[in-house]
């Protein structure tokens, strides 16, 4: 292919999302240009095909491997490795007396009425977890000291399992962490310099011993796996001649340099899906939209979350290994606790290519098992045999039936069609499109209940929100989710299909760390909280490089209190600034407003206690969504018959090749817009234009 010389001498940075179906990567040059290329992901080495298709994409404009700045990448690996119970070889040790604090978890049931529900298995086995004598208070002082020569006979056990990671976890740590402290260096010395360690004070110093030990054990779980592959992905990346620094999306929705992802991997449990989140909450703040709800439709998975005066809601409590996550407040009990902070994502399996199958009573269902990219959906012609929403979509004349990605993807739209004639409409006695709409309807259902949980489930009108649709699938189902939920009005991005690799590039880089700090408020010296918070900020900002640790003034600093009345089980973090630190009733008032928004109550009279202190440390990015020149309205050449629901049945719809075609025109359904990345329906009863970000917006008639 001819490159581009004119582009040769300009920068750029990378962003890389790795799916389970397609793996997104993103060129954003010094001048606002964008280049993005989908290809497929390459599960039995995810880094394979995307740096493949990295280098792909660099030759194909003619771009300057130097010029790269930065690589920020955003990973399934992570949920995968505890999903498909593939993580390292795993020990713990803790406290005498508490070896099977990981069968216990909490009493909590997520079926309530399953009189068969079986708790998830430890992700280590018990015949791994060793128990150790010692014993620090809930003050912090020490009662019993660290046993020594039992560590040594543990660590030699340890030597002869087979052991790829440990974990230490001992009772009250984050009061006092001298007996972790004393054990990781007594077994840094004693066993394989292979084997991955990791304590609870350096992952998780907060109250709570089951989340705490929990999330230490899934850290050290992902360890060896996230070195690897993370060593892998930097290696296939210096072979392209790319010697930027590499960073990695948190859970969070900030960047963290591979070295230090390494230590800290449970960090990357929803690696994906915050940047997309990220990328949604700078286009809220271009539009000047206070309330959004986000719908991330893949090949996979759908994820949905929520945006409130340009900023999403966090959450510090999140499972994984559940097969679904329907918000912090919902669902709990069924998988790993792990208690860092995420931005709150509900999650739930269903996208293009989930499979479709019968239950046991006959019923059609949709998902949550995936086709993945191979060999995918019948229509690709790959030798799959399980029929996909993809195939329903192909059939429904929703997507091109003979190719995809632009025409870089030819399929077989006519293997999909005999499939679902032979495999489902007979069975189930209707039409073939009447059975792919039913189809529709079950994946719609399963996501408008993942978008619920964020929405009515918590309180929340979902008609008082814009719906902001991305991913390969989002702008094909779009219409008919907002429908569901009364929506009027939908905002698809440009680049939609690949937003979330994108959004990778508008993450700040940062870093965060908590530190337990249990007083009564009225008890708390504001001299010596403020000690705590600065000691914190100068800990987090360790963390950078050092050519961004010399840049003081771009720091930005959020500080969090996380409080609760004196006797309460659980607390509720308050952002809190620095002039507050030196006003208590303040933030007491802080505290009384924001119990009184989550539960309609609060009670000024009562004590409150301090139970952790958190701070945020961030890099602010400097991309920014540009304004695009106005385009001008070309009438589509050709048509496509689809079918929607009753009563408007199956339609001839105008085509479009790509959003520039529309001009400033408002263009009515039915009406299709295929790009590259993704393709966008617009049915009979809304009608589309392109605003100044060449974002499409919905309108409902």
């Amino acid at each position: 292919m001819k490159t581009k010389s004119n582009n040769f001498e300009k920068s750029y940075r990378v962003g890389i999302d790795i799916g389970g179906t397609f793996t997104d990567i993103v060129l954003l040059l010094e001048d606002g240009k964008i280049f993005t290329k989908k290809v497929n992901s390459t599960p039995e080495e995810y880094s394979y095909g995307a740096v493949k298709g990295l280098k792909e994409l660099i030759i194909e404009h003619g771009l300057n491997v130097n010029n790269a700045k930065d690589v920020v990448h955003a990973t399934t690996v992570a949920t995968n490795t505890i999903l498909e119970g593939k993580g390292a070889r795993t020990a713990l040790i803790t406290t005498k007396g508490f070896r099977d604090i990981l069968e216990f978890r909490r009493v909590r049931f997520p079926e309530l009425y399953n009189l068969q529900y079986n708790k998830p298995s430890p992700l280590v086995e018990r015949k791994n977890r060793f128990e150790v004598n010692e014993r620090v208070d809930a003050n912090g002082l020490i009662n019993v000291n660290l046993d020594r020569r039992e560590l040594t006979s543990i660590a030699k056990k340890i030597n002869k399992l087979n052991i790829e990671a440990v974990a230490i976890c001992f009772l009250h740590s984050y009061k006092n962490s001298i007996h972790e402290k004393e054990a990781k260096k007594i077994l840094v010395e004693l066993l394989s310099p292979d084997i991955f360690l990791c304590t609870s004070y350096e992952i998780l110093p907060e109250i709570r011993e089951y989340e705490r030990t929990s999330t230490t054990v899934v850290n050290a779980y992902l360890g060896p796996v996230i070195k690897s592959y993370l060593g892998n992905f930097s290696k296939r990346v210096l072979d392209v001649g790319i010697s930027a620094p590499c960073y990695v999306m948190q859970s969070s929705g900030g960047q963290m340099l591979f070295k230090s992802a390494i230590r800290s991997p449970a960090y990357l449990l929803e690696s994906g899906p915050a940047a997309g989140v990220i990328a949604a909450v700078e286009l809220a703040m271009k539009k000047n939209i206070k309330e959004v709800i986000t719908l991330d439709i893949g090949g996979t998975t759908a994820k949905t979350a929520i945006i409130e005066n340009f900023e999403p809601k966090r959450t510090s409590e999140y499972e994984v290994g559940s097969g679904i996550n329907l918000s912090s407040k919902l669902t709990r009990g069924a998988g790993y606790a792990v208690k860092l902070p995420f931005i709150d994502i509900s999650e739930i399996g269903a996208g293009g290519g989930s499979i479709i199958w019968f239950d046991e009573g006959h019923l059609l269902k949709v998902g949550p098992k995936s086709a993945g990219s191979s060999p995918g959906p019948i229509a690709y012609n790959k030798g799959g045999k399980e029929i996909t929403l993809t195939d329903a979509n192909i059939v429904l004349g929703f997507l091109n039936s003979k190719f995809l990605l632009g025409g870089s993807m030819p399929i077989d739209g006519k293997l999909s069609e005999a499939a679902i004639k032979e495999k489902i409409s007979k069975k189930i006695n209707l039409n073939i499109y009447e059975t792919a709409n039913g189809i529709l309807k079950i994946a719609i259902g399963n996501m408008v209940r993942a978008v619920k949980s964020v929405t009515t489930y918590q309180g929340k009108d979902p008609r008082n929100y814009t719906l902001v649709v991305y991913g390969g699938n989002g702008s094909l189902l779009a219409s008919s989710i907002a429908d569901d939920l009364n929506i009027s009005k939908i905002l698809i991005p440009n680049n939609s299909g690949v937003l979330s690799a994108l959004g990778l590039l508008y993450a700040n880089s940062t870093y965060e760390k908590v530190q337990s700090f249990q007083v009564l408020l009225d008890n708390l010296t504001t001299s010596k909280l403020i000690k705590v918070f600065d000691k914190l900020i100068e800990t987090a900002k360790s963390e950078f490089p050092k050519v961004q640790k010399n840049n003081n003034k771009r720091f930005n600093e959020s500080l969090f209190l996380d409080l609760r009345y004196l006797g309460q089980a659980y607390e509720i973090s308050v952002n809190v600034n620095r002039k507050h630190l030196s006003n208590i009733e303040k933030i007491k008032k802080l505290f009384h407003f924001e119990h009184q928004q989550l539960y309609s109550n609060s009670s000024p009279n009562e004590a409150v206690e301090l139970v952790n202190v958190r701070v945020s440390v961030s890099l602010p990015s400097k991309n920014k969504f540009i304004i695009e020149k106005k385009s001008k309205f070309i009438e589509p050449k050709s048509k496509r018959y689809i079918y929607f629901s009753k009563p408007y049945g199956r339609k001839k719809g105008k085509v479009f090749t790509g959003r520039h075609e529309l001009g400033r025109h408002k263009i009515y359904g039915p009406s299709i817009i295929e790009e590259y990345d993704t393709t966008i329906i617009i049915p009979k009863n809304w009608y589309a234009f392109t605003d100044e970000y060449m974002n499409i917006i919905l309108q409902k008639i």
